[in-house]
């Protein structure tokens, strides 16, 4: 028996918006990222001190800036729809602003760790890009919740788009591993910086230009309320709304983990930048059929239960990892090291379908929740809710983490391997139990979850027929 969820059979999202749906997904991941902390450490050659400065300032600059782009945001209506303008106004300035990002060994090569025109550079290109990540998070967040009316299309859609970008999204990451060990193995005769430069610009533009296709084509189906929400409304919608609120504070207590930089971890103790590859070859094949099982998982078990599985198996999993690592130094033995992260990868990527596609549709849901609730929408400020509590301990984190590099005695522009003892474990610790111990406590507020079964098929009953009502009463009105 269908439930009202499962009822209507419409399609909303066409197979050209799916496509460019999918081909933003694929931006978004579509990067080097995984090897930024290294380049800010050891290629730009950041002073660590620095870094610390530079967080503080921006952990201040966030609040400001969330919270002023997700009123603006809430308060857009255009003829194109509430979100699609700011995805447009985000292309050109955000590919520009991360493409000087990876310029800037060229125009400060041979500088000091304290060079002061490279550290203004760095730091307003960072309160740049953190700006324009803020606007483009919460255009996409809120884009997502209101591309289909149809629950089971949004789910269906978020599933495809996860499973086909997996294919693709990777290739940045996996490239330059490779490339960095050629360099480090005298295989390829230039410069890392080089390396970082060409790659780093490539990707950016590329996944500038897959995101602008989705600006494009995208459409908003979920209509807004022609009264535009202030300030005190927007922030009642997140105060009333349980499970956003139970969302944010599990992810404010797992901000807490402090982890460390796995690319430091491969490249300065294994001496391997492309373990990463090579240990997630097992789980590749996996990782694709993860998302077959999302559906059936979804009908057969709680939400609450799923997130805290998509959450938290992986911590077991590293677990095992640092436990093998400790016995005979095997953490410094790529012979120790490869079956055990596979092992971990190959498991984890079981999960992997859960964990991409759950949580996202939890904060569509619970988007959904606040305008049951409400009676408006208010996507702006939930997105920057959720941001602004990560981001806060993300600030504090990032602060910490630097302070541990200088602590372990970790040696900024030093060949790969040529560490201290101390350090490497010290690295090796902070990628699989110090995050684990450090961020434990985020399982608890996944307990008290209930957004599913009953309730969430009465919510979406009771905003079917809000949303046909008003809907007819939009026709009436424009054939008068």
């Amino acid at each position: 028996m269908k439930t009202d969820m499962q009822k209507d059979n419409r399609r909303y999202v066409g197979t050209k918006e799916t496509v460019a749906y999918i081909l933003d997904d694929i931006a978004q991941s579509f990067n080097i990222d995984t090897y930024r902390d290294y380049y800010i450490t050891n290629i730009l050659k950041i002073g660590l001190s620095f870094q610390k400065t530079t967080v503080f300032i921006m952990g201040i600059w966030d609040i400001i800036n969330d919270l002023l782009v997700a009123s603006i945001v809430d308060k857009t209506r255009t003829r194109w729809g509430k979100f699609k303008p700011w995805l447009m106004v985000y292309a050109v300035p955000g590919v520009t602003i991360s493409v000087i990002f990876w310029l800037l060994p060229n125009f400060f090569a041979g500088s000091g760790l304290l060079y002061a025109p490279k550290l203004a550079a760095y730091l307003v290109l960072q309160l740049l890009y953190d700006l324009a990540h803020t606007i483009i998070t919460i255009a996409r967040t809120g884009m997502t919740a209101t591309i289909t009316p149809n629950v089971s299309e949004r789910a269906s859609l978020i599933t495809k788009a996860n499973l086909l970008s997996g294919f693709v999204e990777s290739a940045p990451k996996i490239v330059m591993g490779a490339l960095m060990d050629m360099v480090d193995w005298g295989v390829l005769k230039v410069e890392i910086s080089s390396v970082y430069v060409f790659v780093g610009v490539l990707v950016t533009v590329v996944s500038g230009i897959l995101a602008f296709v989705y600006a494009l084509v995208a459409k908003e189906r979920v209509m807004q309320t022609e009264e535009k929400p202030n300030v005190k409304n927007s922030f009642k919608a997140i105060l009333n709304n349980k499970p956003l609120l139970l969302i944010v504070l599990s992810e404010f207590l797992g901000a807490f983990s402090i982890g460390g930089d796995m690319s430091l971890y491969y490249r300065d103790v294994l001496k391997l930048s492309s373990m990463a590859t090579i240990v997630g070859i097992p789980g590749a094949v996996v990782s694709p059929l993860s998302y077959s099982y999302v559906g059936w998982a979804r009908k057969r078990f709680s939400t609450k239960l799923l997130w805290i599985a998509g959450s938290h198996v992986d911590n077991v999993l590293l677990t095992g990892v640092f436990i093998v690592g400790c016995f005979n130094k095997n953490y410094k033995k790529l012979g120790a090291m490869i079956p055990a992260w596979m092992i971990r990868e190959t498991v984890w990527m079981m999960f992997y379908g859960i964990k991409k596609v759950v949580p996202t549709e939890m904060r569509n849901e619970a988007i959904d929740y606040g305008e049951w609730k409400n009676g408006y929408r208010s996507e702006g400020m939930t997105g920057a809710t959720q941001e602004i509590s990560a981001k806060l301990i993300r600030t504090f984190k990032e602060t910490l983490k630097t302070s541990i590099l200088s602590k372990i005695g970790y040696v900024q522009g030093a060949e790969a391997g040529t560490q201290s003892e101390k350090t490497e474990f010290a690295l090796f610790a902070m990628c699989t139990i110090v995050p684990i111990v450090t961020g434990i406590l985020s399982i608890v507020p996944k307990l008290f979850y209930n957004l599913s079964g009953e309730k969430l098929e009465r919510m979406y009953e009771e905003l079917n027929e809000r949303r046909r009502l008003v809907a007819c009463q939009t026709e009436e009105i424009e054939q008068i």
